[in-house]
């Protein structure tokens, strides 16, 4: 059960040092220097204004966060992060399900995610939460800003 004094709302810019600190201390991360500075943050939250939400303690402190986002058509989840002292209360299905149901609202029907394979508690919480793994697909991508390739 959550406290009820743990709030969710939607994420602005002005959370990125708290969002940044906590994306730093959880376990599984993945941080890109570009897609996650100050200004790549920024630009994501300005596109998916509606989809990105934060945790707050009964402090205002930021204790969670998930990145969401659409291309239009799907959705997409990224830097899903509980801090420890938080988990398993119930936050990060909650901010989930807030961003599935902004997803919702504007016409999506289906989310995608990334999980490192070694991140064992993240992979256990996305099988909870009825993301399931796919073997049918190979995901490759490539830096557009590295100029070794």
């Amino acid at each position: 059960m959550i406290n009820p004094s743990n709030k969710i709302r939607t994420m602005t810019i002005d959370d990125y040092d708290g969002i940044y600190k906590l994306w730093a201390e959880t376990e599984g991360m993945c941080l890109r220097n570009v897609d996650d500075s100050y200004e790549g943050i920024n630009k994501f939250i300005k596109r998916n204004p509606e989809t990105c939400f934060v945790a707050l303690d009964e402090w205002q402190k930021i204790i969670g966060s998930v990145l969401c986002g659409s291309d239009g058509r799907r959705g997409y989840i990224y830097h899903l992060a509980v801090h420890k002292n938080y988990r398993k209360i119930g936050i990060g299905s909650n901010l989930v399900n807030e961003a599935a149901d902004a997803l919702k609202g504007l016409g999506i029907s289906k989310a995608a995610l990334l999980v490192l394979r070694t991140n064992k508690e993240g992979n256990e919480f996305w099988e909870k939460m009825g993301y399931y793994e796919r073997d049918d697909v190979i995901y490759r991508d490539k830096s557009l800003t590295d100029k070794n390739n």
